[in-house]
């Protein structure tokens, strides 16, 4: 944690040393050269000594001379002096310096540990634009060419530094108070780490969805006041970093600010509770354990981005607000340090073991990224934008080629499975139900994975090339159309399509495990429609497949109903079939009889055998029967009606074992996948 977060500290700090006597900081001043000292110098004594109650009798009126020192000051720095050598105003070498020293003291003589500028409206203004006029003063002196500085001046300069430095160090401290207040508040409505989830390779039902999804960004802002200063606290901190900058103390206003928004928004992520982790730390955790280090991740990033930054910007705004470009630059690289760490996350989390039940954990973090990236505007610097963007498209890169590869894995997965165990009673193949559910959930990604396989598909080939991994997988390729005017199908739809051709061909393989021909059609069409059924109960997959590929699918269906009952029922319909029965024009009893006895014996059979069949879908079982019951039904009603009549006394009920309800009966039994012998029945 300690070093992702490293970028949210600050190595440097004002410069600063309280004085055993005067309790002031000392700082080199860069008002002035190296040849003045700004340290304990004769003139810093001469104004300490000034500082005693002995001689605060001779301290002018602040009530009545500040206008006259400010006119003094404006005249001498608005005179173009020329060749000639100039002197200081003696009420403001003197008095002027004095006054302001005086108003140094008060401050400082306040015995609170809160801030004490912003007690004295009035009282704080004219501090500020004393300290405005001796910069004004200092910079005049040390850039205009006078012919020759007299010591008046040097001693003038010396002075009027060291009470600048003395008032930007009061600034300073009071700066940094206002800042420390820490009123980062965590209430009930900060988001927490949610429940990890992840796709359920047993689920069997298409309900079954719990893709980790995003916080919504349209949802009420409740960090909204972030980061929760008071509106006295900003309008004193505005004025404060306003006067430093003004006097040329940028430096030590951005640093000192810098500093304690890195610390808050450490603070503020600490008890979100983001946590670091290295790449030993990635490949020792077991996936449920990363899978909620990664949903904390998509959790409080997107507070971040989506509620702490606007916040900050605003903040930012308000402290600078006579210094927009200040503002920006010192929000933009705020927000770098944040985001920094969350991308050096997803970095190690591209390079952990790709597996399939992690597709949608990365995808969920290339959204994320994506999301990122809209937040990313006129509030951040163009250099630290273009630098973000960057930065982030190579990491949303790394994601999508792991996302890619681990899609890919499936194929094999499929290509892999060779087992040659038929499934019991010709049901759905665990391999369909696994592969359709997966594919159903990866098409609520489907606008991700569409990005994923464009990167994918333009870097197959070109792994060499110069920057392939700054490729921005936002950009879109050119789809032309096909030779028949048709569109082309996008690169996710291709892979779509290579998965369902791979699942085909495995199905008709595992199909041939089965020894009765009529179980071979059954397995098939259970499989046939479980597809058909997932792809029509969803749009994304339906679309992408297209209706011609659905259209196919119910034609291959009907044909395997075709040859499953031309596999089963022909041979009992040919029993029932009133050829071959006569001979000389008269119904041979004989054939007759064995005619009945093999019907009997057959359909039996096949009820015995097919009513421990499954087909789970309720439409297709009542198809099959429908369809079974319109063949069989009506050929043997003819028969019996018929030829019962050649039948007499015991023989007939021997023979004509099933009226034609019966029939009906026993057919509507078949697909239960019930043991049920039919002799119990009877029974």
């Amino acid at each position: 944690m300690e070093k992702f977060l490293a970028n949210l500290d600050s190595s440097g700090s004002f410069a600063k040393k309280k004085s055993d006597n005067a309790g002031h900081h000392h700082i080199r001043s860069r008002h002035t050269s190296d040849s003045f000292d700004i340290g304990k110098s004769d003139g810093q004594e001469k104004v300490d000594q000034q500082n005693g109650s002995s001689n605060d009798e001779h301290l002018p009126e602040e009530a009545t001379l500040p206008d006259q020192f400010f006119e003094e000051v404006d005249r001498f720095v608005n005179d173009d002096h020329g060749s000639k050598t100039s002197e200081i105003p003696k009420c403001i070498d003197v008095s002027f310096y004095k006054m302001v020293e005086s108003m140094i003291v008060k401050y400082e003589s306040k015995e609170t540990s809160s801030a004490k500028f912003g007690q004295n409206e009035d009282q704080d203004a004219l501090f500020l634009e004393s300290l405005k006029c001796i910069s004004k003063l200092i910079n005049k002196i040390t850039t205009d060419q006078f012919s020759s500085r007299s010591s008046n001046l040097l001693s003038s300069l010396n002075n009027a530094s060291i009470v600048l430095h003395r008032g930007m160090s009061l600034l300073d401290e009071e700066f940094r108070l206002l800042l420390d207040q820490r009123r980062i508040v965590l209430d009930s409505k900060t988001p927490r780490t949610p429940k990890h989830s992840s796709f359920n390779f047993s689920s069997q039902s298409s309900q079954d969805s719990d893709r980790c999804l995003l916080p919504d960004s349209t949802e009420s802002n409740e960090d909204e006041g972030f980061p929760n200063f008071s509106t006295e606290a900003i309008s004193n901190m505005n004025k404060i970093a306003t006067a430093m900058i003004s006097c040329g103390y940028e430096a030590e206003c951005c640093m000192a600010y810098t500093c304690f928004r890195r610390n808050a928004f450490r603070e503020v992520l600490n008890k979100l509770g983001f946590d670091s982790i290295t790449i030993d730390d990635a490949h020792r955790m077991q996936w449920e354990s990363l899978e909620r280090e990664i949903a904390s991740w998509i959790s409080i990033f997107k507070h971040c981005y989506r509620n702490l930054f606007p916040g900050e910007s605003k903040f930012s705004d308000a402290i600078f607000s006579e210094y927009p470009s200040i503002s920006q630059r010192l929000f933009s690289e705020l927000a770098a340090a944040v985001i920094t760490p969350f991308l050096s996350f997803s970095e190690v989390i591209a390079l952990t073991k790709r597996s399939a039940e992690r597709l949608f954990k990365f995808l969920d973090m290339c959204e994320t990224l994506n999301d990122l990236l809209t937040t990313i505007d006129d509030s951040y610097s163009k250099e630290i934008s273009q630098d973000l963007t960057s930065e982030i498209a190579v990491v949303k890169s790394q994601l999508a080629e792991a996302a890619a590869s681990i899609f890919c894995e499936l194929e094999n997965s499929i290509k892999s499975d060779q087992g040659r165990t038929p499934v019991p009673s010709g049901q759905v193949h665990p391999l369909t139900r696994y592969t359709m559910n997966y594919l159903k959930y990866a098409c609520e990604y489907r606008d991700t994975l569409e990005e994923v396989f464009r990167f994918h598909h333009k870097n197959v080939g070109f792994d060499d090339a110069p920057n392939q991994e700054n490729h921005d997988i936002n950009e879109h390729l050119t789809e032309m159309p096909n030779d028949d005017g048709t569109p082309k199908k996008s690169p996710f739809a291709i892979e779509l399509i290579a998965v369902m051709d791979l699942l085909d061909a495995n199905l008709e393989m595992k199909s041939r495990l089965y020894r009765d021909p009529a179980l071979r059609y059954v397995f098939l069409m259970n499989n046939g429609r479980y597809i058909l059924q997932k792809i029509k109960g969803s749009n994304e997959i339906h679309n992408m497949m297209g209706v011609t590929w659905c259209r196919k699918r119910s034609t291959q269906l009907r044909q395997y109903h075709k040859n499953y009952q031309r596999e089963t029922w022909s041979r009992v319909l040919k029993c029932i079939s009133h050829e071959g029965l006569q001979a000389n024009g008269k119904v041979v009893k004989a054939v007759l009889k064995e005619r009945f006895k093999n019907f009997n014996a057959l359909f039996e059979e096949i009820h015995r055998t097919q009513s421990t069949w499954v087909v789970s879908d309720e439409q297709l079982q009542s198809e099959l029967r429908v369809s079974i019951s319109a063949v069989v039904t009506p050929a043997y009603r003819s028969f019996v009606g018929r030829f019962k009549q050649y039948l007499e006394g015991r023989s007939m009920d021997k023979y004509i074992k099933y009226q034609p309800e019966d029939i009906e009966t026993l057919i509507d039994e078949l697909f239960d996948g019930n043991p049920m012998s039919m002799g119990r029945r009877r029974n």
